[in-house]
């Protein structure tokens, strides 16, 4: 299994049941080799149908929140299929298990608890990959058991590196990755500052490629 961050949240996880993309963004290569592509929620740094063709093989399944289902069509014709999720779904795309996470903000207006978006946990080939979306340190989040985290740590709309690797040590998993940072918000120190929080013990991978 490999995982590869691009900017903002976009990230690729080859494992053995295909190549799966979380919120494809600002894409410089077009591989169109997704099986599956996951959003988060419907902002443009997270869900812009201009990069949705460059990963799309024209049969990848896309997995979108529920109240995003009527945006979602705008990509219809580059997909094979649509499926729909809410918070705390657990459930099967196929050969794929995903569990979904609640992603909010917490005393920010950005991303509302209602608006209903998600983070995604993946199983796959024995880890679970939990993938928190723009979110603060909610009380689901707290909550989450995993091997590896991919955690915003950019600031304004998301937590910042502080904040994350509080978060961090509190779910303990394996392997902590920072994302969301360098791009539209947060800066490569951020990463540096998140590293520093995290306890020992907990391995921090910065693999943002810039």
């Amino acid at each position: 299994m490999e995982i590869t961050v691009f900017t903002q949240n976009s990230i690729r996880v080859d494992s053995s049941i295909g190549k799966i993309y979380i919120d494809p963004f600002r894409m410089n290569e077009a591989p169109k080799d997704a099986d599956y592509i996951l959003v988060t929620h419907d902002h443009y740094d997270h869900f812009n149908p201009e990069d949705i063709p460059k990963v799309s093989t024209g049969d990848s399944v896309l997995v979108v929140p529920e109240n995003m289902k009527k945006k979602a069509g705008e990509v219809s014709g580059m997909v094979g299929r649509i499926v729909t999720v809410k918070p705390g779904d657990s459930l099967n795309v196929d050969k794929l298990s995903v569990d979904t996470i609640p992603s909010y903000n917490i005393g920010k207006p950005f991303h509302p608890k209602e608006a209903g978006w998600v983070g995604y946990i993946l199983n796959v080939d024995g880890k679970r990959i939990y993938i928190a979306g723009d979110t603060d340190a909610t009380e689901e989040a707290k909550k989450v058991k995993c091997d590896i985290a991919l955690v915003p740590i950019g600031g304004k709309y998301t937590m910042n590196a502080k904040e994350a690797a509080e978060l961090v040590n509190i779910i303990r998993p394996k392997t902590a990755i920072p994302v969301h940072f360098g791009g539209v918000v947060g800066s490569p120190e951020d990463a540096e500052t998140f590293k520093s929080n995290v306890d020992q013990g907990i391995e921090v991978k910065n693999i943002k490629q810039y």
